[in-house]
């Protein structure tokens, strides 16, 4: 186990040595002068300049990847190329704690209620209920997030004013406000997750249902809430930690358009506006650190995998 997990945490540092490798050079592949995109085309000769020397572009390529790949080692990838030029890591870590402040509200609305009804589908494979909680999930799934968001807005925040229209978030708020900001955005997110992870753990638990030491518990005379839940969940929620761990690297960083719908100062709506403004330290720190949550949330799952499933050798 311990020698699995340190091949795995050298394959992320490679995984993300690489990726910023790639990112560092796709965003210096951008035609034109990345000094005039962001002062503009009618930007004086000197002005130029004095950016390039203030932002060491005009040092060479490898001489700048290792400049910026050692202050995100350490912390301080640099200083933005917007307004001011502030730091960029405190820029990047208060948006990422706003999007993990929603993903875990969203994970902590859609997975019990996600997994109870996938169980309840598959112990009653065929019937009634079943039919409908396949057909509840598969609608609420094909729905795009902008249209579930619009219509929860006119519902709930401007029909009832329950929940707040937008998600600004201020300094001073209370668990009310935070719920009254974080509900429908979680909500809007959760319909596209519930559904999947509905779908998986059904599937799963038939799947689990139908093999022989299901029906040697049963011989046994073991009761069948035993059964289902000390052997049958075990195995079958093994499936659904993948898509629950790949869902919250995408919740993290992949809700652009529910943060454009209710305004939610996330990490993907940062990662827009640093593509928009051509801001190029905060656009690969955000990419990065991206790619190191899918990862990192991958990870988590292969242990959860082995916790579950101890027959799981992890070679």
């Amino acid at each position: 186990m311990i020698r699995y997990l340190v091949r795995r945490v050298l394959l992320l540092i490679l995984t993300l040595l690489l990726t910023s490798m790639i990112v560092f050079a796709m965003t210096q592949a951008l035609p034109g002068d990345i000094a005039r995109l962001v002062l503009g085309r009618d930007a004086r000769p000197e002005a130029v300049a004095a950016f390039r020397q203030q932002f060491g572009l005009n040092d060479p390529l490898p001489v700048q990847y290792l400049r910026w790949l050692g202050g995100f080692v350490t912390g301080n990838p640099g200083r933005s190329f917007a307004a001011g030029n502030p730091p960029v890591m405190p820029l990047v870590l208060d948006r990422l704690g706003n999007s993990f402040l929603l993903a875990g509200y969203t994970l902590l609305l859609t997975l019990p209620l996600s997994i109870v009804a996938g169980i309840v589908a598959a112990l009653r494979e065929g019937s009634w209920l079943d039919n409908l909680i396949a057909f509840i999930s598969l609608s609420v799934t094909g729905l795009p997030e902008f249209v579930t968001g619009i219509v929860l807005i006119n519902l709930f925040a401007l029909g009832t004013g329950w929940f707040a229209a937008t998600s600004l978030v201020q300094d001073g708020y209370t668990v009310v406000d935070w719920l009254r900001v974080l509900t429908l955005p979680a909500l809007t997110a959760g319909f596209v997750l519930g559904g999947y992870v509905t779908r998986m753990t059904r599937a799963g638990m038939i799947d689990e249902l139908k093999k022989a030491y299901v029906r040697t518990a049963i011989l046994k005379g073991l009761p069948r809430r035993t059964i289902i839940l000390r052997h049958v969940l075990r195995n079958a929620l093994l499936p659904t930690i993948t898509v629950i761990a790949i869902s919250f690297g995408w919740l993290m960083g992949g809700l652009v358009v529910i943060e454009n719908v209710f305004n939610y100062p996330g990490l993907g709506s940062l990662l827009v506006t640093a593509v928009e403004q051509k801001n190029l330290p905060v656009l690969q720190t955000c990419v990065v650190l991206i790619v190191f949550i899918f990862a990192a949330a991958n990870l988590l799952a292969d242990v959860l995998y082995a916790a579950l499933n101890p027959r799981i050798r992890l070679t």
